[in-house]
């Protein structure tokens, strides 16, 4: 056995080591002293982890809070607006922000269905604002919104990935627009300004895409509103009647632009007004039509004439047709001053039409006898033989025949609107001589009258006759209105003429009592008058009227009780500044003195008889034809240098002249017709054209225009 190394041949740290080897307590310290050197070796790992997760949950919750913060700032300015093109053009723009991109685009799916819209671009995209692009073409925004996910796509190809038709990028990131459970659109970004897109890129535009989607569905929603009621306003304010809409107290809640310029006010002054207060000056006479509008009922319209805006309104209302929480009626607002003035022109017309069937009748009856008395009594009155005291007589008959003549001729051609002979006419030299020749006996009545004729007065077309009797006419009335104030009061009468544009103007207004709206109405119907029994026909304003309306013009009255009433004649200038040469004037010819042979047709023996002892005396030979069928007997047999025929007469059914024709053309140069009328007939009838005389007929009229055919054609 191994014996051990004496003590004297160890050194001391190995005998030292060997003995704590061998100690119990010493093996304890080196196992305390491994355990810790283990652990500080593993604690030194595990701060270096601890430290690692912190670093990385930091850089997470930085970002997390940079998309919060970033989103907050979308919901910011999307709160801004709620118009749409701001709405998508900001929504683009915090895209193309938040994901650090090079351009961004918004895509829209119209209502109907049909192709796509780019209502947004920006950055290297903004060249596509407003293409429009098919939704069936490929791309990853189109198959964002076909297959409503996220797409995220980096760069690979060369050539880069296409967004849509005509744009590619070499990384993009597309999301669906989302609102209401309905797909209404895609937003994209394109092109990482460093690096590529990621999966947190691609979760914020998605986010971003569900918040802006909803806006822009409120957006789109708010734009169709604002669109409607800018059209609607655009209606209400373009109506030509006037709108109110007014509440239970009759007050003006909303107007159009219509019942503020019918008011003279701005829209703005008019709300909160009384409509019946605004318009008549009270409020009494709208409670009724308001109450029926607020109940359901149509009422009546109510017209009246508004005395502040001296207009006739009517105004119809009606409640709205779905209720609000306040009764609301809507009132229209119409004014009809012009219909009224039209309506009661058209009334005037008729009346004029049905006066004038009547007048033609009478016209007739009277003419022939007319034609009688005066013919013979101017014949006797040429006559050497008669003695003076009988000549005397002769010339009342003769004189009171033709004044009734004129009466007739005046009739027929107011009520038919034929005006007489007419020439070129100073309405201001008529309007001033009429003034003069009534003003002493104007001022012996205590009525001052005062003329204010413009110096540059236009001509007009008229018969100075006529157009007199209309002046002196209204004179006359004004001068018995003035003459019906209490004394002390003023009397007066204005005569003014003046050009108004194309017209040729004269009033005449007087200072009395003025005339009821009811009275104003009826002016101008035959036979009405306001004077008592014995001083007025009722005529005088009537035949006024039609004169006017037979030279192209109008009469018209305005009055308000109280203020005096003015009478506007207005009348058609000469077109043109040459003068127009005066209708109806002829060059006689001298008759040629040799024996006629004339032929007179006219079922009116007096009138037949007239023309013979005319002719006759003149030493010619008439025959006489009470119709059409025995002229044509007659005319087999004789050749006649002339024919005088009443208008109507025929042979048959058939008109005589075209019966005559047959036998031997170039009756109508030969041939005088006389009627109740003037008128050149219509196409088809064969007297268009002709000579013409008016019954009653004239002696020197009917000498003049038989010279006039003798001396325009030879024998037949």
């Amino acid at each position: 056995m191994g014996v051990p190394a004496p003590a004297a041949t160890r050194t001391a740290p190995e005998a030292l080591r060997e003995a704590a080897a061998s100690a119990p307590w010493y093996r304890r310290l080196l196992g305390r002293a491994a355990r810790a050197l283990t652990r500080a070796v593993l604690g030194r790992d595990i701060v270096a982890e601890l430290r690692a997760d912190r670093e990385r949950l930091s850089a997470d919750l930085s970002r997390r809070l940079g998309e919060l913060y970033s989103l907050q700032q979308l919901a910011h300015v999307l709160s801004a607006s709620l118009r749409f093109d701001e709405v998508v053009a900001e929504v683009a723009r915090y895209a193309m922000r938040a994901l650090d991109a090079s351009g961004a685009v918004v895509l829209l799916a119209p209502d109907d269905g049909g192709v796509l819209e780019i209502v947004a671009a920006k950055g290297v995209l903004a060249a596509h604002l407003h293409r429009s692009i098919d939704p069936e073409s490929e791309g990853l925004v189109l198959d964002a919104m076909r297959h409503e996910r996220l797409e995220l796509l980096g760069g690979g190809a060369p050539e880069g990935l296409m967004l849509f038709p005509g744009a590619r990028a070499r990384g993009a990131v597309a999301a669906p627009l989302r609102a209401h459970g309905v797909t209404v659109g895609a937003i994209a970004v394109a092109d990482r300004l460093v690096g590529e897109f990621t999966a947190d890129d691609a979760r914020l535009l998605s986010t971003a895409a569900t918040h802006a989607a909803v806006v822009l569905a409120n957006a789109r929603f708010f734009e169709l509103i604002r669109v409607g009621k800018e059209h609607w306003e655009a209606t209400f304010d373009a109506l030509a009647e006037g709108i109110a809409l007014v509440d239970a107290a009759g007050g003006i809640r909303r107007a159009n632009t219509a019942i503020a310029t019918m008011l003279g006010r701005p829209v703005t002054q008019v709300i909160d007004r009384h409509l019946g207060e605004a318009l008549f000056g009270e409020r009494a006479g709208l409670d009724a039509l308001i109450a029926d509008a607020r109940e359901g009922r149509r009422s009546a319209p109510l017209v009246r004439r508004s005395e502040p805006l001296g207009r006739i309104l009517r105004l119809t209302a009606s409640p709205l047709a779905h209720p609000v929480p306040e009764s609301i009626a809507v009132i229209v607002v119409e004014d009809i001053t012009e219909q009224k003035a039209l309506e009661g022109q058209l009334i005037q017309s008729e009346k004029l039409a049905a006066v004038g069937t009547m007048v033609s009748g009478v016209a007739h009856e009277l003419n022939n006898p007319l034609t009688s008395i005066a013919g013979l009594s101017e014949f006797l009155l040429e006559q050497a033989r008669t003695e003076e005291p009988a000549k005397e007589h002769l010339r009342v008959i003769n004189e009171q025949a033709e004044r009734a003549s004129r009466i007739v001729r005046n009739l027929l051609s107011f009520a038919r609107r034929e005006p007489t002979e007419q020439g070129v006419v100073d309405l201001g030299d008529i309007a001033q001589r009429t003034v003069t020749l009534m003003s002493y006996e104007l001022r012996r009545g205590g009525i001052e009258i005062e003329t204010e004729i413009a110096p540059d007065m236009p001509p007009v077309i008229g018969n100075r006759d006529q157009l007199q009797q209309v002046v002196l006419n209204l004179v006359t009335n004004a001068a018995y209105a003035a003459r019906q104030m209490p004394d002390g009061a003023p009397r007066r009468v204005v005569v003014s003429a003046a050009a108004e544009g194309e017209r040729a103007v004269l009033r005449v207004s007087d200072s009395g009592p003025g005339i009821e709206p009811e009275t104003l109405a009826k002016l101008f119907d035959p036979f009405f008058t306001t004077k008592p029994p014995g001083d007025g026909t009722g005529l005088g304003l009537f035949l006024s009227y039609g004169i006017a309306e037979s030279h192209g013009g109008s009469l018209t009255a305005e009055s308000q009780p109280g203020r005096g009433a003015s009478f506007t004649l207005s009348l058609p200038r000469v077109p043109t500044a040459g003068a127009q040469a005066s209708a109806g004037t002829s060059a006689t010819g001298q008759a040629v003195q040799r024996v006629r042979r004339i032929l007179v047709v006219d079922e009116d023996a007096a009138v037949r008889r007239l023309v013979e002892v005319l002719f006759t005396h003149d030493g010619h030979t008439v025959d006489e034809a009470a119709d059409g069928a025995e002229a044509v007997r007659l005319a087999l047999g004789e050749e006649y240098d002339l024919l005088i025929m009443d208008r109507g007469a025929a042979a048959g059914d058939e008109p005589l002249l075209t019966a005559l024709a047959r036998l031997r053309p170039g009756w109508e140069n030969r041939t005088i017709v006389a009627a109740a009328e003037r008128s050149s007939g219509s196409s088809g009838d064969p007297t268009s054209g002709l000579r013409m005389l008016r019954k009653p007929i004239n002696l020197r009229d009917l000498r003049a225009a038989a010279d006039d055919v003798w001396a325009a054609a030879g024998p037949l």
